[in-house]
């Protein structure tokens, strides 16, 4: 079975203003108030809490540990679960295209390194669970992206086979995932990486999500 498997933030959706809000959490929560921006922060945000915090400690020009980090990150959690889905966003197009996927007979997953809760709570927040077949996250295994295994597993518990698979993605981490899995990668160039994403030389890169229905024919058939 072909199976089109999705990364989550920055791909399918925008979650950049949340994560950010998050993040400053952590920085009033200190008292300095709120450190990072949108939309000027957001590439970073699509990296993650840990990301984020170590670009907020930096701009405040104080010196800091990674037990730092490791004490703002629950409080980062906890308000993030609490506004998960206030300011993102599903990019134009994405929920249109899932379901025409699905509609052509693919198998449909997400794999994505936002821990498995969460994204399953986002999903469902946004109306967006039910659609796919298998969603994998952080914690579902021991290991993230770009180790293949969480791929692989997406792609398997959508009931596809990894040979006829690909990867739809955003960043260097997508790229290296799907070559470690030995799938095609399309990568968005609408997330805030941009065109810089044709430095990673994907197998195919789309603009629009109106672009992957022949992308995906192409590569999967």
């Amino acid at each position: 079975m072909r199976t089109v498997v999705f990364d989550l933030d920055g791909t399918l959706a925008d979650t950049s203003g949340d994560l950010l809000d998050a993040a400053n959490a952590v920085f009033r929560a200190g008292g300095h108030g709120d450190v990072l921006e949108h939309p000027r922060d957001a590439g970073t945000a699509l990296r993650g809490g840990r990301a984020m915090m170590k670009l907020g400690f930096e701009r405040r020009g104080v010196a800091y540990t990674e037990a730092d980090i490791d004490a703002g990150y629950p409080v980062l959690l906890d308000a993030y679960h609490r506004q998960i889905a206030d300011k993102t966003y599903l990019y134009d197009g994405a929920r249109a295209v899932v379901t025409r996927l699905k509609t052509a007979g693919y198998k449909v997953a997400i794999c994505t390194n936002k821990p498995i809760a969460l994204a399953e709570q986002l999903l469902r927040e946004i109306d967006f669970f039910d659609v796919f077949d298998a969603v994998v996250g952080a914690k579902t295994l021991p290991v993230s992206k770009p180790d293949p295994a969480p791929y692989i597993l997406a792609v398997e518990q959508a009931g596809g086979d990894v040979t006829q698979s690909l990867l739809v993605g955003d960043t260097a981490t997508d790229r290296k995932t799907s070559t470690a899995a030995g799938v095609p990668s399309v990568l968005v160039t609408f997330s805030p990486a941009g065109n810089s994403v044709q430095e990673l030389f994907p197998d195919e890169t789309i603009d629009h999500f109106d672009a992957l229905d022949a992308v995906v024919a192409k590569l999967i058939g």
